[in-house]
C-alpha cells in the first residue's frame, strides 16, 4: 500500500468505502443487519479474497476500533431520549455488570468442558464474548425502526452502551493473569471502580460542558458547533483515559447528557454525529473483516456452533433472568425478548485483537472463534428481533 501513489489510494479507499455501504444496504435488503454486508465486503477484499489486500496489523485494527466505538457511543447517547429510559437505569446498570460476569462464567465452563481449553483460556474467550454490542443494537433498533415499549427498549440501549467497561476489565484481568504470573485478580477491583466513577465523571463534565459551550460562544460559522461535538466525544475519551478512568462510559454518559440539554445547532449535531456513527460501522467493520482469514473459519466451526448455542441458549438468558429477578416491571415476556436482543458484535471482535497483541497462547483461535460468533448471532438474532417482539407482544408505539 506504501508504494500507491496518494491519487491511488484515495481512489481505492473511497471505491472500498462506497462497496462497503452497497454490501451494507444489499444485505439490509434480504432482512440481514447492515453490518454483515460491512464484514463480508471486508473478508472479499482480504487476502484471501478477490480484492488481495494483506491486512494483519491487530495493533492498528485494534486502534481503528476504538476510535470508531467512542464515536458510536456517543453518537447512541445523543440520541438517547433520557425520558424514556432514566427508568431502566438500575436494571440496565446490574445487566451491565453483574450480568456480563455470569455470561463470561458460563462460557467459561463451557468453552473447559466442550473446547478443551484451560481455565484461563475458557476465561479470556468468556470475557471477551460477554458483552451486547452497541454498534449492532443502536443499528438495529434505530434503523429498523423496531418499536418496543419504553422500559423495554431503555434497558435494552442502555445495557449494550454501558456493559463494555466491564468486559474490558475481565479482558484486563485475564491477559494480567496469562502473562504476569503471580498477579492477583482481587488487586485489580479498586482499579475497576476507579475507572467507572472517573468515567461517569468526565463524561458528565463533558456532557455538560458541551452544550454550555455551544450556548454562549456564538461561533461565527455553523459548521464548527460539528467540530465542537467531535471535540467533545474525542477529549471524553481521552481525558479519562488519562485520569484512568474508562473512556468508553466517558463517551456514552457525555452523549446522554448533551442530548438532554438544549443548546444551538443541536438537530445539526445530532444528524452529524449520525452520520459520522455510521461511517464508524463501516470503517470499523471493514477492517476486522479484513483481518479475517475465511479458510481458519473452517477450522472452528464446532467450538463456534457450541460457543454460539451456549451464549445464546444459556448464558444470555439465565444471565438476563437472574439479574432482573427483582425487578418486578419486567414480565417473562420481556425477559425472553431481553435475552434474545443480546447481539455480539464489533466489541467483541475488537476485544479479541487484545490477546493476539499481547502474544497470548492461543489468540488466533479465540479471535477466529469470536468473529464465528458475531456472524452467528447477526444473522440469527438480528433479522429476527422484530419477530420475537411481535410474538411476545411487547410492541410500542413507533418512534418518530
Amino acid at each position: 500500500m506504501l508504494s500507491l501513489s496518494p491519487e491511488l489510494l484515495l481512489f481505492g479507499i473511497g471505491l472500498l468505502l462506497l462497496l462497503t455501504v452497497l454490501a451494507g444496504n444489499l444485505s439490509s435488503r434480504f432482512g440481514l443487519p447492515a453490518l454483515i454486508g460491512f464484514l463480508a465486503l471486508g473478508m472479499l477484499a482480504g487476502s484471501e479474497g478477490v480484492g488481495g489486500i494483506n491486512f494483519e496489523n491487530y495493533a492498528l485494527a485494534q486502534t481503528i476500533g476504538v476510535v470508531c466505538l467512542v464515536c458510536i457511543l456517543f453518537s447512541g447517547g445523543l440520541d438517547t431520549d433520557w425520558n424514556q429510559v432514566k427508568g431502566s437505569t438500575l436494571p440496565a446498570g446490574v445487566l451491565a455488570t453483574v450480568g456480563v460476569i455470569i455470561s463470561a462464567g458460563i462460557v467459561t465452563l463451557a468453552s473447559m468442558l466442550l473446547l478443551k481449553f484451560t481455565a484461563m483460556q475458557g476465561f479470556l474467550l468468556g470475557a471477551v464474548i460477554a458483552s451486547t454490542d452497541a454498534a449492532a443494537v443502536f443499528a438495529i433498533l434505530r434503523s429498523h425502526g423496531l418499536p418496543l415499549n419504553g422500559r423495554v427498549q431503555g434497558l435494552v440501549e442502555l445495557e449494550s452502551g454501558s456493559n463494555d467497561p466491564m468486559a474490558i476489565f475481565m479482558v484486563g484481568a485475564a491477559l494480567l493473569l496469562m502473562t504476569v504470573p503471580g498477579s492477583s485478580v482481587t488487586a485489580l477491583a479498586p482499579a475497576f471502580i476507579i475507572q467507572m466513577l472517573v468515567g461517569a465523571a468526565v463524561g458528565a463534565a463533558m456532557g455538560f460542558g458541551m452544550p454550555a459551550l455551544l450556548s454562549r460562544v456564538r461561533l461565527q460559522v455553523g459548521g464548527l458547533a460539528l467540530v465542537v461535538s467531535v471535540a467533545a466525544a474525542l477529549l471524553s475519551y481521552g481525558l479519562a483515559g488519562i485520569l484512568q478512568g474508562n473512556g468508553f462510559l466517558a463517551a456514552y454518559i457525555a452523549g446522554i447528557i448533551a442530548g438532554s440539554s438544549s443548546f444551538p445547532g443541536k438537530r445539526t449535531i445530532s444528524l452529524f454525529q449520525d452520520g459520522a456513527a455510521w461511517l464508524a460501522q463501516v470503517v470499523m467493520f471493514l477492517t476486522l473483516g479484513l483481518l479475517v482469514f475465511p479458510t481458519q473459519l473452517l477450522d472452528v466451526v464446532g467450538p463456534g456452533l457450541a460457543i454460539t448455542a451456549v451464549l445464546m441458549l444459556i448464558a444470555r438468558p439465565l444471565s438476563v433472568f437472574l439479574c432482573l429477578a427483582p425487578f418486578s416491571e419486567f414480565g417473562w415476556r420481556e425477559k425472553l425478548f431481553i435475552s434474545w436482543a443480546g447481539l455480539r458484535g464489533a466489541v467483541p471482535v475488537v476485544l479479541a485483537t487484545f490477546p493476539i497483541v499481547a502474544g497470548v497462547e492461543g489468540a488466533q483461535v479465540i479471535f477466529n472463534i469470536v468473529f464465528f460468533v458475531v456472524l452467528l448471532s447477526s444473522l440469527i438474532q438480528g433479522p429476527t428481533l422484530g419477530l420475537v417482539a411481535r410474538r411476545l407482544g411487547i410492541e410500542g408505539a413507533p418512534r418518530p
